[in-house]
């Protein structure tokens, strides 16, 4: 899995003004949760898809970063969490268990 850290404000913009030709894929990661972990771990070993990008924002870091994202986006916090973001809108997400690549693909893949 090739991670591109998410660390400041000026990603999002970023994460936006990209999403509107490739979707953009950001998991909300806590370093200190095994259930995250296992997430975490179950991406990387799934094939990355290609055409979409992937984000890793650690929690524990960047935790108003973190609620920035949740405004930005309008959805409620949750740890672990995925957001698929295409056109500028988070169009799907997923927390816990509910983390999978397949999903990730389907979703992003569709005419959203």
């Amino acid at each position: 899995m090739n991670w591109t850290y998410l660390t400041n404000e000026s990603d999002l913009e970023d994460i936006k003004a990209r999403s509107q030709i490739t979707p953009q894929v950001i998991f909300k990661h806590s370093t200190r949760c095994s259930i995250s972990s296992m997430a975490k771990s179950r991406l990387e070993r799934a094939d990355q898809p290609e055409g979409i990008s992937f984000y890793l924002l650690d929690l524990i870091q960047f935790r108003n970063l973190s609620n920035q994202v949740a405004n930005e986006f309008q959805v409620h916090h949750e740890s672990p969490q995925i957001l698929l973001i295409k056109k500028g809108e988070c169009i799907f997400t997923e927390s816990h268990s509910g983390i999978r690549m397949d999903d990730i693909v389907t979703e992003a893949t569709s005419l959203n």
